[in-house]
């Protein structure tokens, strides 16, 4: 919407909006006469409900979805498998797990969406229709088409409506975006979910239920979906673990044949390694993990109606925030005050005050009133009479008495009315097209006596940002989620709100959003309707990016949706919550920061079980073919097999609870590398295994039955001490695990032991072979330790210790002495230091990390910045340039003036040590970027300190 002075007419309002024929049984000769009870209820039978059409999945379809899936597959099939050999206590057992994962995944979202609909049900409308003749309050989901309903000061237009007397201000920004109300009368439409500001009005109800304005939007909430990233990386996990043990135990029956075995060996032994091969507390653990981080994120008043979307916060790298209501108040507040001469702004104030109603909804009124009561004027005029806004005339006015006892006409509106009653200013068209180009609703104040006033000043009005929003902005960006505005606004309003939360970019030009659209391209996408938010979303997802989504109404819904994490701040409609992933159930937006952490601290500790979870189910199968090949027997029975499986599953889940650090950066599953890693941790884990095995086989020549036992007991203590090598993304001893995980650890080795030496469900083992295993685990967790740190590193899946693997700055060669002071730099007009080291370290980060290419990232970022800001560019030659001569700083080095280094630019001749060293900078404070000129000059004074000569 064009912010002007003039009462901006709802698009709506053509003929063609009217409803080109009445229901059936509407009142028809006369429209205000209503309907009657007899043909309301016909008419309800007919269009159904006033009420948008639940999307909420009925609590017996969530049950049964918790059991079909890849993993619940692959439970069930397993225990088919066990019912149909006889074993009904191992078919118990995976029978239990799998109905615990289903219990309490729907139990989480169960007490979510019971939340939601408590508040949903604080929401409840009612309306004032004429039923029988008579103004009657009835509940607003029995409104029908042709009802006769009464817009009133502070109620919610319940459905769509023409109206058909009377003048209402409408607040309609929960539904176009639009931060202004709009002034509406007879003729006009309007939806349902608008807020009546002022005025009163009879309306027609033309629509109901999803055949509203918004209707489509309903529709776009129930087709929105995407798949999250918890659920595709599952899917690899369990297809990569398929692929490989298939191949595997294809080749252990292959064996099996081979030495000839009996049937009656082999059908266990088969069953053994697909009781191995299925990961069967994954989905448990998942869900387990999102609970918690759920609990977590409800005492910070964040309230995630879908587990996933605790998982998804931790990915998140783009976050679509929605400007009104989200980044700013959704109030209008006084901005400028222009005084025209002969009066300031205090006066200017105090006069519109006068012309304002007290007390009331209308929210420019309240504004005014507010500003004027912090700027007390002792000589204000007293008022006589105040005449309340009249759409006609788009004025409001007041007669009052000056301290001489003289009359005094002040009026207040339009700026075009006003001048036009007052005596003519040269310099207020001016002024009042400024104020309107940069976004504000400008009001013209004149008083004086009845035929001779003045123009007093122009008032500019706005939607101010929230206290929080720029903190938001700025820390968002520090953990690598980059924010952009997405609003229906006008493109010049959201500049100014953007620039004031520090979203400083390129405003989208006008038009439908172009499928390959990227982030980084805008920072603003103004004028967005709700389909548009909705490809929006769509577009950045296609690009690769996990999308996040806050805004507060209906407008917002599908893409609320349709996001991976959706969500609706703590004032959003009852349609925003239903659809979002989280709400927020205090004020503010502080939550969305504690979602993104709360969600990397989950995906952490997701991350280590999938990791230790790929590991074992390699091992263990491998480890059926090495005790096969070393003692020709089956090293495990499948009772065996189900004691490691709880042992080891229930100590894995309470890696939900550890004590993990979130990652710095957005996370990304990738599969590849996590299988990668887990094959090689699996084969270091598989050679002290087998090992061990050898020993007992060998060394101490035990009995098969004996050696089952033994490979039981190296299998638990040998993943336990895999566990706490990879739970820590560094070396093992940097983090101390919590205390639900050292207790699991603790009952894990107990059992085992107790099982092992006293012989139950194995043969026996002596206390000291027990202890010598459990030694010699330890001994294996430190030794693989030193394995994984490099192995992550490298795979992305650990960030590199400060420092670790670059040169420092006194590595530098004696060349980098050409490197120029920054006190000798050549300075231009606008230093643009900052913007080309902020840009640089991009670069940097998105070329993952190169530091070869420091000084090309640095040369490419200051061509972008300095094209941008042609004004502050430097000439080509210095000679030509307009800095400061050398010998004006005597601390200035002869080989950094513009003379000895023809080329040079400010600072392009930078040796690769020392942009690396600013890149260290960034990353050892935390990539503040304000401190980017310090860091320079920091890492400069460090390579010059330690050059030889110096």
């Amino acid at each position: 919407m064009k912010p002007n002075t003039d009462s901006p007419k709802a698009p709506e309002s053509k003929p063609e909006a009217k409803p080109d024929a009445k229901p059936a049984g509407a009142a028809t000769d006369n429209p205000t006469s209503g309907l009657t009870s007899d043909e309301a209820g016909r008419l309800l039978k007919k269009f159904g409900p006033n009420a948008m059409p639940d999307t909420s999945m009925h609590p017996l379809r969530m049950a049964l979805e918790k059991f079909w899936a890849p993993v619940p597959w692959m439970l069930e099939a397993a225990i088919v498998l066990e019912l149909v050999l006889g074993k009904y206590v191992e078919a118990a057992i995976i029978a239990g797990l799998l109905v615990f994962n289903a219990a309490l995944g729907l139990f989480q979202e169960s007490r979510a969406q019971a939340t939601l609909a408590a508040l949903k049900s604080r929401l409840a409308l009612s309306a004032s229709a004429r039923r029988d003749g008579t103004w009657k309050t009835v509940p607003a989901a029995e409104l029908v088409p042709g009802d006769v309903v009464k817009l009133s000061l502070g109620g919610v237009v319940a459905a769509d409506v023409h109206i058909t007397g009377g003048e209402v201000l409408l607040d309609q920004s929960m539904l176009t975006g639009e931060s202004v109300p709009i002034e509406a009368g007879a003729g006009v439409q309007t939806f349902a979910g608008a807020l009546v500001r002022r005025g009163e009005a009879v309306a027609e109800v033309t629509a109901t239920g999803a055949r509203t304005k918004f209707g489509r939007t309903a529709e776009l909430v129930r087709t929105a979906h995407v798949v999250s990233s918890q659920q595709k990386a599952v899917l690899r996990v369990v297809r990569n673990l398929s692929a490989f043990n298939g191949v595997i135990i294809a080749a252990l029956v292959a064996y099996a044949y081979f030495l000839k075995m009996p049937m009656a060996e082999i059908i266990p032994l088969v069953l053994t390694a697909v009781l191995a091969t299925i990961p069967v507390a994954l989905p448990a653990t998942f869900t387990l993990a999102a609970a918690l981080g759920a609990r977590a994120l409800a005492k910070l008043g964040v309230l995630p109606t879908r587990l996933s979307a605790v998982d998804e916060a931790g990915t998140t790298d783009v976050l679509c925030a929605d400007k009104t209501g989200t980044l700013t108040q959704n109030a209008l507040t006084v901005t400028t005050v222009h005084p025209m001469p002969g009066f300031d702004e205090a006066h200017v104030l105090a006069l519109a005050a006068l012309a304002s109603a007290d007390g009331g909804q209308d929210p420019v009124d309240a504004a005014i009133r507010t500003a004027a009561s912090s700027k007390g004027v002792s000589d204000a005029p007293k008022l006589v009479k105040f005449e309340s806004f009249d759409p006609a005339k788009k004025t409001s006015e007041a007669t009052a008495t000056d301290s001489s006892g003289g009359t005094q006409r002040i009026v207040k509106g339009a700026f075009a009315v006003v001048t036009g009653l007052a005596q003519p200013s040269p310099t207020a068209a001016a002024a009042a097209n400024k104020l309107e180009g940069q976004g504000f609703r400008v009001l013209a104040v004149a008083a004086g006596p009845p035929t001779a006033m003045k123009l007093a000043g122009l008032i500019a009005l706005s939607d101010p940002p929230r206290s929080d929003s720029a903190a938001l902005v700025t820390e968002l960006h520090e953990l690598g989620v980059r924010t952009v505005m997405v609003t229906g606004d006008a493109p010049a309003t959201a500049a100014i709100v953007a620039h004031a939360v520090g979203l400083d970019g390129a405003v989208s030009p006008p038009g439908p959003i172009p499928d390959s659209v990227q982030p980084g391209q805008f920072a603003v996408f103004a004028g967005v309707l709700p389909e548009d938010k909705y490809k929006l979303v769509k577009a950045f997802q296609k690009g690769g990016h996990t999308v996040g989504m806050c805004g507060d109404g209906a407008n917002d819904a599908p893409a609320l949706r349709q996001a991976q994490i959706g969500i609706a701040v703590s004032t959003a409609t009852d349609v925003a919550k239903s659809a979002a992933g989280m709400v927020l159930t205090e004020p503010g937006l502080a939550g969305i920061v504690a979602a993104v952490k709360e969600g990397r601290i989950t995906f952490q500790r997701i991350l280590t079980y999938t990791l230790n979870t790929i590991a074992k189910k390699v091992v263990t199968v491998l480890f059926l073919i090495a005790g096969l090949i070393m003692t020709g027997h089956a090293i495990l029975t499948p009772l065996l097999m189900v004691i490691v499986m709880i042992t080891g599953d229930f100590l894995s889940m309470s890696l939900t609870t550890d004590n993990v650090r979130p990652s710095p950066l957005p996370n990304v599953w990738r599969i590849g590398n996590l299988t990668i890693a887990g094959v090689i941790m699996g084969s270091c884990l598989l050679a002290f295994c087998t090992g061990i095995l050898a020993i007992g086989r060998f060394g101490m020549h035990l009995e098969i039955e004996a050696l089952r036992t033994l490979a039981f007991v190296v299998l638990v203590f040998g993943s336990q001490a895999t566990l706490y090598a990879i739970r820590e993304r560094r070396h093992l001893w940097g983090t101390r695990p919590s205390l639900w995980l050292a207790l699991s650890s603790v009952a894990d080795i107990v059992i085992a032991s107790t099982l092992a030496i006293g012989g139950f469900a194995m043969t026996s083992l002596s206390p000291l072979v027990v202890a010598g295993t459990l030694a010699a685990a330890v001994v294996f967790a430190f030794v693989l330790d030193l394995v994984k740190v490099p192995v992550f590193v490298r795979l992305g899946i650990a960030e590199p210790e400060p420092n670790a693997g670059q040169p420092k700055a006194s590595d530098s060669k004696p060349d980098a002495k050409a490197a120029p002071e920054p006190e000798a730099k050549t300075k231009t007009p606008s230093d643009l230091t900052t913007q080309i080291a902020k840009r640089s370290y991009e670069l940097y980060e998105e070329r993952g990390r190169q530091d070869g290419r420091a000084v090309q990232d640095w040369e490419k970022a200051e061509q972008e910045i300095r094209k941008a800001e042609p004004e502050a560019s430097p000439a080509p030659k210095p000679e030509a340039s307009p800095a400061p001569k050398p010998e004006a700083k005597p601390e200035a080095k002869p080989e950094a003036s513009p003379e000895s280094k023809p080329e040079a630019k400010v600072p392009s001749d930078l040796t690769p040590e020392l942009v690396k060293r600013v890149h260290e900078l960034y990353e050892a404070l935390g990539r503040k970027d304000v401190q980017a000129v310090e860091e320079l000059e920091k890492a400069e004074r460090e390579n010059r300190k330690d050059e030889p000569g110096k």
